[in-house]
C-alpha cells in the first residue's frame, strides 16, 4: 500500500457546485492537495436574457487552471474519469447522484462533506430543514460515499450552533467554512486508511428533501414562529414569499410581533414603519422584504415607496 506523507502527494478529484463547494475546494488547494480535475453540473440559464451561468466552483477551478469535467447526467458518462490517476474523490454538494462504478475509480476511496449531524438530515436540503424545523444545533460530517444516499460510515463530525439571526445564506457560509477545515485536515489521514469509520445508526435517520418550488410560498397556516423559521430557511435564495395584491412579496427577515391581538389569518397591519402578518397563532414583523419587480429593502424604506398604495389594513395570500 502506497503511503502518502505531505498534502501534495495526494491526487484530488473534486465533485462540487454551489459556493459552499467552491469554499471546500479552496480550503483543499490551500492546504496543498494535488487538485487534478474538477466535476461540476453544467452551466445553467440565468437572468432574463437566458444567459448560461457557470457554477462557483467552475468559476473558481477555471481561475487556478484544474481541469473542469460537467457531464449532464453523471451516471450515464464518467468516461472522462477513466483517464484520471484519481487516489481520492472528495465531495461537497455536487448536486447528482454518483454511481459505484465512478466511485470505484478512485485508489484509495471517496468521501463527502454533509450538511448535517449524520444520520440527521440525509438528503438534498440539510441545511435549510434544519432551519425550518427551528433546530438549534447542527454541523458537519465527513462520511465515506456509497450507493445509498447519504448512508456511508462517518469519519469526523464539527458541531456548529444555529444562532436565532441565521437564515440559509449566513449559517451556509459556517458550515462551508467548518466542512473546509475538517476535509483539508482529514483528508490525508483518510488517503493513508489511518481514520476509522463508525457506522450510522439506521434507526436514527432522518430525510431532509428537496425544496419544492410551492414551499417557496410560505403558508399562511403556519404559526408565527414556523413561519419565521420557512423564511429564515429559504432566505436569502430562493427566498420565501407572501402574495401582496397577487404579487411576490419575499421576506428576508422577519420577527414575533409582540402585543398583537385578533385578526383572521392572513391579515396585515401597518404601523409607521411597520408590517405585520398574521398566521395561524399570532403576527409577525417582516423586518427586510423585496417586491415582486423591486429592490429588497428594509420595511420602512418599502412602506415609505408604498405610500398611498398600500391601506393601513388589508390581507396577504
Amino acid at each position: 500500500m502506497v503511503r502518502f506523507t505531505r498534502n501534495e502527494d495526494v491526487k484530488v478529484l473534486f465533485l462540487g457546485t454551489p459556493e459552499m463547494a467552491r469554499t471546500v475546494l479552496a480550503g483543499l488547494l490551500e492546504a496543498g492537495y494535488d487538485v487534478i480535475g474538477v466535476v461540476t453540473q453544467p452551466d445553467r440559464e440565468a437572468g432574463r436574457g437566458h444567459r448560461l451561468l457557470a457554477s462557483p466552483v467552475k468559476q473558481y477551478a477555471l481561475e487556478r487552471g484544474i481541469p473542469v469535467y460537467q457531464p449532464a447526467k453523471i451516471r450515464e458518462d464518467y468516461s472522462f474519469a477513466e483517464l484520471l490517476d484519481i487516489d481520492v474523490i472528495a465531495c461537497m454538494a455536487y448536486g447528482q447522484i454518483v454511481p459505484e462504478g465512478f466511485l470505484s475509480l478512485a485508489k484509495v476511496g471517496a468521501v463527502n462533506v454533509h450538511g448535517s449531524l449524520l444520520p440527521a438530515y440525509r438528503g438534498a436540503a440539510p441545511i435549510q430543514r434544519a432551519i425550518m424545523d427551528g433546530r438549534k444545533l447542527t454541523g458537519v460530517s465527513l462520511m465515506e460515499m456509497v450507493a445509498a444516499m447519504d448512508a456511508g460510515d462517518v469519519y469526523d463530525v464539527r458541531e456548529c450552533p444555529i444562532e436565532e439571526g441565521d437564515d440559509y445564506t449566513s449559517l451556509g457560509r459556517k458550515l462551508a467554512a467548518l466542512g473546509a477545515e475538517m476535509m483539508a485536515f482529514d483528508l490525508l489521514s483518510y488517503a493513508n486508511r489511518e481514520l476509522i469509520g463508525t457506522p450510522q445508526d439506521e434507526e436514527k435517520a432522518t430525510i431532509a428533501k428537496k425544496i419544492k418550488k410551492a414551499e417557496e410560498h410560505v403558508s399562511l397556516d403556519l404559526g408565527a414562529e414556523a413561519a419565521r423559521n420557512a423564511f429564515r430557511g429559504l432566505s436569502e435564495e430562493p427566498g420565501g414569499y407572501l402574495l401582496l395584491d397577487g404579487a411576490k412579496l419575499k421576506v428576508f427577515r422577519s420577527h414575533l410581533a409582540e402585543g398583537l391581538e385578533g385578526g383572521e389569518k392572513g391579515d396585515y397591519i401597518l404601523g409607521k414603519k411597520t408590517m405585520a402578518v398574521r398566521f395561524a397563532d399570532g403576527y409577525l414583523a417582516l423586518d427586510e422584504v423585496q417586491l415582486e419587480g423591486k429592490k429588497r429593502m428594509d420595511i420602512s424604506s418599502f412602506l415609505n415607496g408604498m405610500r398611498g398604495h398600500l391601506p393601513s389594513a388589508g390581507k396577504v395570500g
